[in-house]
């Protein structure tokens, strides 16, 4: 990929946006990538965990706005055109709806849809020099990408409002306080630390991993009685499964699983 550095070690895919002159912010080519790279690891059964950061200096600074300001309408595909949900919408789904993990290390500056990038990521890990912002309202836009969604549902409603409204920056201490972010490194150890997380979730029942996932994905707009329905089937289904021999075998051998997927 032209703007995405692809690697995979110890069943992590990790994806590195490499756009750093431009702080990773994202133009058409990268949009696309964000989207394909996603649903590649997703169908990749040697990919258990997806790790997304940036190269340099910035996580991902959202839209390119330089590169759109040269964007003439009239080139767009008829596709474009009648897309209801555009990359932003694409992008938020393709997370939500991957069946790995997907872990966020913000190395950097992540803004409007680069903010709203990691918050649709199942785990934040942010550096000590990093900051964040919602920054749609600075430039007279409202958001995209998910951020409505996200935001609430995890800080809350009263917060999210303050902090897309006012635009304003979001430094480490406050985002770990408030609940944007699972945890805070030094500069130096985010990406060690972040990778040390994903091969132990690598080395989790993928199966169950997935299960999991999608109980949590359905759980803001789904009712209890449907939500214990849908434990009930998936916990059936991982019974059925060599990974649940495995681990109750372990369990009493006293010994750390390992884990195949089957």
């Amino acid at each position: 990929m032209e703007h995405i550095i692809i690697e995979t070690n110890d069943g992590v895919r990790t994806l590195t946006l490499n756009r750093p002159e431009r702080l990773n912010a994202v133009n058409d080519t990268l949009s696309n990538e964000i989207i394909q790279a996603i649903s590649e690891a997703s169908a990749d059964d040697e990919v258990r965990v997806i790790v997304i950061t940036g190269s340099g200096r910035g996580f991902c600074a959202g839209l390119d706005l330089t590169d759109y300001a040269k964007r003439n309408p009239g080139e767009q595909s008829r596709h474009q055109k009648l897309d209801e949900l555009g990359w932003v919408g694409h992008q938020a789904l393709g997370i939500v709806h991957c069946d790995k993990p997907v872990i966020a290390a913000i190395n950097g500056i992540a803004a409007g849809a680069g903010l709203a990038l990691a918050l649709a990521c199942d785990i934040r890990f942010m550096s000590a020099d990093a900051r964040v912002t919602a920054g749609y309202i600075r430039r007279g836009l409202s958001p995209d990408a998910g951020m409505s969604y996200f935001l609430p549902r995890l800080v809350g409603q009263a917060k999210a409002a303050e902090l897309i409204l006012t635009g304003r920056d979001i430094y480490p201490e406050e985002a770990e306080r408030i609940g944007l972010v699972n945890q805070i490194f030094s500069d130096e150890e985010l990406q060690e630390q972040v990778m040390n997380f994903a091969r132990e979730l690598a080395a989790g029942p993928p199966v169950a991993m997935t299960l999991s996932k999608r109980l949590l994905a359905a759980s803001p707009d789904t009712d209890l009685t449907t939500i214990l329905k849908q434990e009930y089937a998936f916990i059936k289904q991982c019974f059925g499964t060599k990974d649940v021999q495995e681990g109750v075998q372990a369990f009493a051998e006293k010994r750390k699983p390992v884990f195949q997927g089957e």
